[in-house]
């Protein structure tokens, strides 16, 4: 959430007047109303209340506060626009957030290298309309690209459903500015190609913030296709619709976009203010989209299209022009927000197995959230293999809100004994970092945790964050649950 006029605070606490000094007024704020609205971010399941919160409107801002922050020993949070979905911006104890939304510049556009400079409080959405006027787009698209930061997305190493051809942030950012917890400030990677030496800026981008705060880039930009075909096949089993991605894929052709959607979905999203024109009588609906040259995209749809028929595909919609296009993306983009009319709360989950589990998957979710007695709903990027198990919930409900615990915990289990991984794009943060035993062995986290003391030697970035604190030697701030 942006918060453009904090509201003046005391200056009692002495990290508070320094930054205050430093900053200004208006760029700080530590009244408990403020706060309060800081305390987790779309992983609601984790609350905790920040001691204090900055909005820089520079490097040189951030820079500034994190060296008072680092001389106090204050651990540091930082947070883009709140929307992501493992806890990676939840607040720790007695901790500062660093909000960067004040930092929305587009810097520099070059179209002829096809590349911008930005800060990472653009909003993803805000950057392909900005560079369209020159016939370019930014590639990576989250579901919630029309909110979210690039500086977010670099730290998740966001995706979206168009990451199955065009690949997730890290193949998009050329070179990062950063500030080191210490307050340093330097550069990773280069616009250049091939730069010279480690590659750092691959390193830092998916680290959640746990080794320090991006506060530029530049990004690589894409031509926009000349043609785009989007696709809408429902199918009368889940089953059917998944074995038709495999065979999709295993024909050759590359679709910008593979998505799934199941029947809860469809009717969640169809009774909302998101409503597509999805049939409400399908088990699943397959939502494909082509793009490139005409020639190209004439062909690979017509055989898309084959492959849903062959698999008993039921009434597939094609979309004629780009308002019918944007519709059959309109359920897709907004299924999470669909959910919002089945219960208060919602808990979106993030994990991966190999495409030929999917049916497995996708059977074991719904067995363990009814043995549960919690409610299920499914929507992924079905290319992937990347799922994303939504369970509806009352967070003020005590005993619900555990059982939604517990079925995540057995459905991050069942993909990994499945032979997937922990997080196609959302990230680990605090959701699943006590998980990570799972997929890596001793010496792997021992790496991990020796890499982040090279960055953060005294633990203060994101501490608690991806890795299990007792792993790092972090300042582990108490979540609320």
């Amino acid at each position: 959430m942006a918060h453009s006029t904090p509201v003046p605070t005391s200056h009692a606490d002495p990290v508070v007047q320094e930054l205050v000094a430093a900053l200004g007024e208006n760029s700080v704020a530590a009244d408990r109303d403020t706060l309060l609205a800081y305390e987790c971010d779309g992983l609601a399941l984790y609350k905790q209340r920040p001691r204090m919160v900055i909005w820089p409107n520079s490097t040189e801002q951030v820079s500034a506060a994190v060296r008072i922050l680092h001389r106090f020993g204050v651990p540091i949070v930082p947070r883009g626009a709140g929307t992501g979905l493992s806890g990676g911006a939840t607040p720790v104890e007695n901790g500062a957030l660093i909000q960067l939304s004040r930092m929305k510049r587009i810097l520099d556009v070059n179209p002829t290298d096809r590349m911008a400079r930005v800060e990472m409080g653009v909003i993803n959405a805000d950057l392909s309309a900005h560079v369209a006027r020159f016939g370019l787009a930014y590639a990576p698209d989250p579901s919630s690209q029309t909110a979210c930061t690039l500086g977010g997305n670099v730290a998740e190493n966001a995706g979206g459903p168009h990451c199955y051809k065009y690949g997730a942030t890290s193949l998009h950012v050329l070179s990062l500015k950063v500030v080191l917890s210490n307050g340093n400030i330097t550069e990773l990677g280069s616009p250049d190609a091939d730069p010279i030496g480690y590659d750092l800026r691959t390193l830092f981008i998916g680290s959640e913030g746990t080794l320090g705060i991006a506060t530029e880039a530049w990004v690589r930009l894409i031509p926009k296709p000349e043609i785009v075909e989007t696709w809408l096949a429902p199918f009368a089993s889940m089953d059917a619709a998944c074995k038709a991605v495999s065979s999709i894929v295993a024909s050759g052709i590359q679709p910008a976009a593979i998505e799934i959607l199941d029947d809860r979905t469809i009717a969640a999203i169809e009774a909302s203010v998101f409503a597509a024109g999805y049939p409400l009588d399908a088990a699943a609906v397959l939502l494909v989209e082509v793009d490139g040259a005409p020639i190209e995209v004439g062909r690979d749809g017509e055989r898309i299209r084959g492959i849903c028929q062959q698999f008993g595909a039921l009434n597939i919609q094609f979309a004629r022009d780009e308002d019918e296009r944007k519709r059959l993306w309109k359920g897709r983009k907004g299924a999470f927000g669909a959910m919002g009319r089945v219960a208060p709360d919602l808990y979106v989950m993030d994990c991966v197995v190999p495409r030929s589990k999917l049916p497995a998957a996708l059977d074991a979710i719904r067995e363990i959230c009814d043995r549960y007695k919690v409610r299920n709903a499914n929507v992924f990027h079905a290319g992937d293999g990347n799922l994303h198990p939504n369970i509806s919930y009352d967070g003020r409900d005590a005993d619900e809100t555990k059982r939604v615990l517990a079925a995540g915990e057995e459905i991050v289990k069942m993909c990994v004994a499945l032979g997937g991984t922990l997080s196609g794009e959302h990230g680990i943060g605090i959701e699943k970092n006590i998980y990570m035993p799972l997929v890596f062995g001793a010496g792997e986290l021992d790496a991990f945790a020796n890499l982040r003391r090279a960055f953060d030697p005294d633990g203060l970035m994101n501490p608690g964050k991806v890795m299990p604190a007792a792993l790092c030697g972090e300042i582990a701030g108490a979540m609320k649950r």
